[in-house]
């Protein structure tokens, strides 16, 4: 079956598929009883066929009538044989209209007995899905798995690493409310999923809902009391069903051996997820990591951050990993990738915990059951598998390489490609172009390039991502001194902003790039932060003891003598967290020690009050050099 709309048989009869629906359970098949929705075996097809667009009531008249008539015969013999499970199982055929392109969808459900509700489902259910999808796989068109809504994307993540070598679809669906109501989400999700299986070969294992055909390794649950039940927040939609139905055919993804599908059923049970949250305790990480614990997913925060002043659990890691443990690194949020630009991500880098990219948390779980399961790989072996992308789960990392090329050439056979002549038509492509250029040049490190692009007519300041960020906010990010020097000889703004309002500078001390903040500096770039804003930066850090980011702050320009809501500087904060390092790095840098917060007190009083004498020599000794100085 081509992957495109089919159409008619050249007899003109309607071409027909077969589709296969294992009923796990859910909602959408459940019957209201005095206790409420019940699961019950049946009443899904009970339901189905009072509705038209599910079934065919005219044409299993015909069928009846015409058992002995020969086309019907003819037709029937180019479609796969049923093979005898199907014919002993005694599975009703069903039949859907014929569609608007040609084709009749014969579908065929397999209830579970017991019928499951999904947060009910265990790694044994998985296996038994896959093994069925295994069992009628070369018997049907397509398969669909009937699903309750609150583990699907877990099953769905599963299902795409054990059926190994996938070429047909399989596609999870349920409801939120059951099919028999009068208002239900459950008739289209089931039709859509119908249409997607019975229409098209999508090689993935994937969720239909709401209209969307989503990869299922990519999906997340997000809304319990909603028909949009399910999003894809890190890519978008596979298909969507609109006045035509629409597939992103360039997204899918495919298996690049052409082997036989092979189901992996040794699936790993010792992996969990274990959520950060401010105030965890030493000992609730060092509970979770130990035996039997093989693989962890670690929900971390932003953009895979973790406080880098807990030395404890950092350290409970780090014995995790090194005897065997895959820690993943996912973050909490809905939408992002997980990166180690931040020295409160590096931490974890440090203590063996691998970036999880873009992967939900139930793609990250069931990968790592999956790849640990593998007893003959190495663990180094292993931890590289978690890093590639082995069913589309997630978005892998550029190499530099791939942006160190580009020239003229390839803006003229963007314009040949789309038949472009004008010189007008030209000054399109390169205002379109030139912008994503430049900033992937600035990320890549490539001088060369920016060379290129710019005597093409590139802008440094004009050339915006899609954040806002010019290429010198790129280059001071990562530090890069070599672009940072050639995009400010080529008069690349040290006042420019990103849509956060950010300046490179700003970019700069945030990434710790200590050379790239003095090269700013010196070119003119000036803090223009609110005095709360710095405030609560250097507070902040002076309250964990970063001396080395305080510094930073000193080289952009920074006040310390800055005070928060409390009247309080750095100082004050330092002198009660008995920071030694950054009292001496405050006094050194002549901060004012006679200044009072609105509890009227200094930071020498409050030093005092708690009985810091080694913090008091240090002020005595600071008052007494200031004193004698003047007269030496």
């Amino acid at each position: 079956m081509a992957s495109e709309e089919p159409g008619c048989h050249k007899n003109g009869r309607p071409r027909t598929t077969r589709v296969l629906v294992l009923n796990t359970g859910g909602t959408i098949g459940m019957k209201k009883t005095e206790s409420g929705y019940q699961p019950k075996l049946g009443f899904l097809q009970e339901q189905i066929k009072r509705l038209p667009m599910l079934f065919d009531q005219e044409y299993v008249n015909d069928v009846v009538d015409a058992k002995s008539n020969d086309d019907l015969a003819a037709e029937a013999s180019e479609e796969p044989e049923t093979k005898s499970e199907f014919t002993d199982e005694k599975l009703e055929e069903i039949p859907m209209p014929v569609s608007i392109h040609g084709v009749r969808i014969l579908y065929y459900i397999k209830d579970y007995d017991p019928i499951k509700d999904s947060s009910n489902l265990t790694i044994e259910d998985w296996v038994t899905i896959a093994l069925d999808i295994k069992k009628y796989y070369k018997d049907y068109n397509g398969i669909i798995v009937i699903h309750g809504t609150d583990t699907m994307s877990y099953t769905a993540s599963a299902l795409s690493f054990m059926l190994e070598n996938l070429g047909k679809t399989v596609i999870l669906t349920g409801s939120q409310v059951p099919i028999y109501e009068q208002r239900n989400d459950g008739r289209d999700n089931l039709l859509g999923a119908l249409m997607f299986a019975g229409h098209y070969i999508i090689p993935e294992v994937c969720i239909y809902f709401n209209g969307r055909l989503y990869r299922g390794n990519r999906t997340t649950k997000v809304n319990a009391g909603s028909f949009n039940a399910f999003d894809s927040p890190n890519l978008p939609p596979l298909a969507t069903m609109k006045v035509k139905i629409d597939v992103l055919w360039d997204a899918i993804f495919r298996c690049n051996n052409n082997k036989a599908l092979c189901v992996h059923t040794h699936m790993n049970p010792n992996v969990g997820l274990l959520r950060l949250f401010p105030g965890i305790t030493v000992a609730t990480v060092k509970a979770f990591l130990q035996e039997p614990m093989q693989g962890v997913v670690l929900q971390t925060y932003g953009s895979g951050n973790a406080p880098n002043n807990r030395d404890d659990i950092i350290s409970e890691f780090k014995k995790a990993t090194e005897r065997g443990v895959i820690i993943v690194n996912c973050t909490q949020c809905i939408r992002g990738v997980v990166v180690d630009d931040y020295a409160t991500g590096r931490n974890l880098l440090d203590a063996g915990v691998i970036p999880g990219s873009d992967m939900t948390p139930e793609a990250a779980l069931t990968k790592l059951s999956y790849i640990l399961s593998h007893k003959k790989l190495t663990d180094k072996e292993k931890r590289e598998l978690i890093k590639q992308n082995l069913r589309g789960e997630l978005t892998v990392a550029q190499s530099q390489e791939q942006f160190s090329l580009v020239d003229s050439e390839f803006i003229e056979a963007v314009a040949l490609s789309l038949h472009v002549g004008s010189s007008e038509e030209m000054k399109y492509i390169r205002r379109a172009l030139l912008p994503v250029l430049m900033c992937s040049a600035a990320s890549s490190g490539s001088v060369s390039t920016l060379e290129k692009l710019l005597q093409q007519g590139a802008d440094p300041n004009g050339s915006v991502n899609y954040d806002g960020r010019r290429p010198l906010h790129i280059s001071c990010m990562s530090g890069n001194m070599e672009v940072t020097e050639y995009l400010l000889s080529q008069g690349a703004s040290v006042h420019a902003r990103d849509m956060f309002n950010r300046t490179p500078l700003d970019d700069a001390i945030k990434f710790r790039k200590k050379a790239i903040v003095n090269r700013l500096v010196q070119a003119g770039a000036i803090l223009n932060k609110k005095s709360t804003e710095i405030a609560g930066e250097i507070c902040s850090l002076a309250a964990k003891n970063r001396v080395d980011d305080l510094g930073i702050w000193t080289l952009a320009g920074a006040d310390l003598n800055v005070c928060d809501y409390d009247g309080r500087t750095p100082l004050h904060i330092a002198v009660c967290r008995n920071n030694i390092e950054t009292i001496k790095f405050l006094l050194d840098n002549g901060v004012d020690v006679s200044i009072r917060d609105i509890f009227d007190n200094t930071a020498l009083d409050n030093a005092k009050s708690q009985d810091l004498e080694n913090v008091v020599k240090l002020f005595n000794d600071y008052i007494g050099m200031r004193v004698v100085r003047p007269s030496a």
